[in-house]
């Protein structure tokens, strides 16, 4: 019986193990490739906040890693006072172009972790940031759910393939308007 160079490699961990070893590894070797690609650091300097100003800020804190996804997700940025990142949440995952939302699970994890305000992000698979009347709709509700919990919904972000738009930005969306 011949022996392929394979097999004489033994793993001390037990199969599903093994697999998430080398599931891991390839994550981190396609974070480090869409890193440089998209010219994006993986990490903030150890010990200093990252801090999202600009819907440019939030495109490359988080675009390159939804911009290649092939279902829709949206998430939900929790901000603190400064506009400091305190977590990222994925709250739904979708199809290839549609996203059923709840907004109890938007706001979930910043009224559990006290956070004033948040941004909602999410791609479109299609490449095509340009919000859909679905998205518009949508944003000026969580605005006006976030009203009434005291968490400010200071944007809607869709990330498309190369570019991404802000609903702030672009005369969607106005915080604070939903609350009147």
């Amino acid at each position: 019986m011949t022996r392929r160079a394979d097999d004489r490699q033994v793993s001390l961990l037990p199969p599903d193990g093994a697999a998430l070893l080398h599931l891991v590894r390839a994550t981190l070797r396609l974070l480090g490739e869409l890193a440089v690609r998209y010219e994006v650091p993986l990490l903030a300097p150890r010990g200093e906040p990252v801090v999202l100003k600009s819907p440019s800020d939030v495109a490359g804190y988080i675009g390159a890693e939804l911009a290649e996804l092939a279902q829709e997700q949206l998430r939900v940025i929790l901000l603190d006072t400064r506009n400091q990142v305190m977590g990222v949440e994925l709250v739904y995952q979708g199809g290839v172009n549609a996203t059923t939302v709840r907004f109890a699970d938007c706001f979930r994890e910043a009224v559990a972790r006290g956070a004033p305000a948040i941004i909602l992000v999410h791609n479109h698979p299609s490449g095509d940031p340009s919000p859909s009347p679905q998205d518009i709709h949508m944003t000026q509700e969580a605005g006006k759910a976030g009203a009434l919990l005291g968490v400010d919904v200071l944007d809607h972000i869709v990330i498309g393939k190369d570019s991404h738009s802000s609903l702030r930005e672009g005369g969607h969306y106005t915080p604070g308007a939903q609350a009147a």
